[in-house]
């Protein structure tokens, strides 16, 4: 009877650590973690994906299921599915951040909308970068890779007491640092063509004080900010290589995958 229960026990942890992990990730990450998908669809997700591979990943740690040290392992596991969840999530908010960059400066950040992701009113430029950055992410196969590095972190950061370095921690604090600094890179080009915009009316209005710069300022500067975001669309595939790029590094840091990132 000992001897079926303590299988039955193994067999258990076998599925139950990776769901942790697994489900961590998917509750956490771009697309899946939205608002909009509903928690039983990834709740299915994550047990489908844990009956595919739990066959395939190593040993449990051996000890009593019902245990202060298994509480710590879950925990853990955690941990490690939501680091990764929330690197793709804070990479989809670079895109959000420069729409909303660029639509207040461009004086369309006042038609706003419901965000898909979070449930908040947010400018509509900001809801316009979030899909074009949810679509390429998806047609990339992004989320294919996040799950296919979160498998192999099985094996490089197996299931156990020991989980994230805290040298990942702080890369992990640190990319909020870089999401800010990347979303002003994309609307940089934006904010300066704009303030030479308004340069040129603060000009106009030296030069003839009679013109109303509220009228003629207002709509001249909307016509102008849908130039502008019409030519801050084509380089944009080439900030998103390079915004994956260092977000499969981080993601890599953490599970202790060794990457090859062209």
């Amino acid at each position: 009877m000992d001897w079926l229960l303590a299988t039955l026990m193994d067999s258990i942890k076998g599925y139950l650590w990776p769901l942790f992990r697994i489900a961590a990730m998917l509750m956490v990450m771009a697309v899946f973690g939205a608002t909009t998908t509903p928690a039983r669809v990834r709740l299915l997700l994550s047990v489908a994906m844990t009956f595919a591979v739990a066959p395939m990943l190593p040993p449990m740690p051996s000890g009593e299921l019902f245990a202060l040290s298994s509480v710590f392992i879950s925990a853990q596991q955690v941990l490690i599915g939501a680091a990764m969840g929330f690197v793709s999530l804070m990479m989809i908010q670079i895109f959000v951040l420069t729409g909303q960059i660029v639509g207040m400066q461009t004086s369309l950040g006042f038609a706003s909308m419901v965000d898909p992701g979070s449930g908040q009113q947010t400018p509509a430029v900001g809801n316009f970068f979030l899909l074009l950055a949810t679509m390429i992410f998806l047609a990339v196969d992004g989320h294919l890779l996040m799950i296919r590095m979160l498998i192999a972190s099985f094996e490089t950061v197996p299931v156990s007491m020991e989980g994230i370095n805290i040298s990942s921690y702080r890369a992990l604090a640190e990319w909020g640092n870089y999401m800010f600094g990347a979303a002003l890179t994309m609307s940089l080009s934006a904010i300066t063509a704009l303030l030479l915009i308004n340069l040129s009316f603060g000009v106009m209005t030296r030069a003839a004080p009679q013109l109303n710069i509220f009228a003629i300022g207002f709509p001249v500067i909307m016509i102008c900010g849908l130039l502008i975001l019409w030519l801050t669309l084509e380089p944009i595939m080439g900030h998103f290589d390079e915004i994956w790029q260092a977000a499969q590094l981080l993601m890599c840091d953490i599970s202790r995958v060794q990457c090859k990132v062209n």
